[in-house]
Formats: C-alpha cells, structure tokens, sequence
C-alpha cells in the first residue's frame, strides 16, 4: 500500500501565508473529498504538493511512501506517482495529444529505454475507449479549442496512461455541465482501484453524487478543520459553510 502523507505543512505566495498547518495522509484506494469556500487555501494545497514555483513550503512536510519530495523537481515528483489535474488546463498549440502522453510516458524510461509505439497506441486506445473519448482527439492540439468537458477528458486520459500513484483533481468539476460532469465522473470511476489514491478538491457536494468518497474534509482558514464520510458534505450542502465558521468562532 502506497500513501501519501502531509505533515503539518505551512504554504506562503510572497509574504502571505496561505496554507497553515494542514496535516492529511492519503493511502492508495482512498479517495478523499478536500471542501470549503474560495480563498481557503484548497488549489495552493495541490500546487504547493506538486512542486509549482509560484508557491513556497514554509514548513511541515509532504512525504511520498515514507520518503520526503519537497527536495524534487516538479518532474520528479510526477515520476515518482504524483498527478494534478489541473482546474484550468492549458492549451499547448502545435502538440497532439497523443505525443504528450506519449512523451510524458517516455520521460519514465531510462535514458536509451525507447516506449514501443504498437504497444502504445494499442493502450492509448483501450483507455480511450473505457473513457468514451472519440479516437480522433489522439490528433487534436493538447486542449487547443477544447470545451470544458473536453479538457476535463483530457486530463482523466493523461491519469489513465500514466498511471499515477496518487491523482490530485483540482476543482474537476469546474466549468462542466451536468452531462460533461457525469462522463468525466465515469472516467474517474474506472480509474478507481487499490492502485490509486485520489484527493478531489471542490466546491459543491454535485460532484460527490458522481464520485462517492471515502473521506471528506473542510477545508478553512488554510487548515481541516472537520473530516467524515460523505454525510459531511450533504451537510455543507445543505447549510452552507457558515455553520462552521459559526462553530469554529464558539469552539
């Protein structure tokens, strides 16, 4: 079982301290729904996890089985079985596709270690398949015109090819309708398995009709201040976060 531990950790943008001491562990078949209101501290909790530059780790730690990865490059964390699936993705002209994911697959072989292109391309299909995502997007620009939904996709094909260990979903659902939201809800559930480890981040509890957690966790003031199982968000569902600031202020 692989898990991904993070220790009381402290995430600052320039002066400001955003993330304040927030400590959560993550094994391998879990997934964890991370909830609160904007401004919380949610998207630089997974940016700050997968080595972004914008962001600096001012304390605690971020431990891959056992072993710290603050002192990797963004690269390697991802080599080592991190994904973020990023809320906005970025459009990249002139890169299908199918050679970004056959690159970022590449990058894990040993230098001289060629991926077999048959091989690949016969994968890539499979999963494209079990995602029900047309095969002509193996030659369309990475994101280039895409619509919500799309890129989504995407994003969940890249997971499924590069098999990570732990997948870090910010905001998902962002920007989808109902029916985009309910095919890229289905992707991830053919990726669930004792094989990865998931933390989806998110707003609203819609999501988590599709993609039942685990755990669930609110997130304020840049630490977890309540965890349960999925009642817990029904209930932010249905009161809002006011009720936790009002608990948190009387605590």
């Amino acid at each position: 079982m692989s898990s991904l531990e993070i220790t009381n950790l402290h995430v600052s943008i320039g002066e400001k301290e955003i993330v304040k001491g927030l400590s959560l562990t993550v094994n391998s078949g879990e997934v964890h729904a991370l909830m609160g209101p904007n401004g919380t501290g949610k998207s630089t909790l997974s940016k700050a996890i997968i080595g972004h530059p914008d962001y600096t780790i001012t304390g605690g730690d971020v431990r891959l089985d056992g072993k710290s990865v603050l002192q990797m490059e963004p690269d390697e964390r991802a080599r080592a079985g991190l994904f973020l699936a990023f809320q906005y993705p970025s459009e990249i002209p002139g890169v299908t596709i199918a050679n970004f994911i056959r690159a970022a697959l590449q990058a894990r072989h040993a230098e001289g270690e060629e991926l077999d292109a048959s091989a690949y391309y016969k994968r890539l299909y499979q999963k494209m398949d079990m995602l029900k995502i047309d095969r002509k997007f193996t030659s369309r620009a990475v994101n280039a015109g895409f619509s919500g939904g799309e890129k989504k996709r995407c994003e969940i094909l890249q997971m499924a090819m590069i098999e990570p260990k732990f997948a870090l979903m910010d905001e998902t659902d962002s920007g989808l309708d109902i029916d985009a939201l309910k095919i890229v809800s289905e992707g991830v559930n053919q990726l669930r398995g004792p094989g990865l480890g998931v933390l989806m981040i998110t707003h609203y509890q819609r999501l988590l009709n599709y993609i039942v957690p685990d755990h669930v966790h609110v997130m304020w003031d840049g630490r977890i201040v309540r965890s349960g199982d999925k009642s817990l968000a029904v209930e932010l569902e249905a009161k809002g976060y006011t009720w936790v600031k009002k608990e948190l202020a009387h605590a």
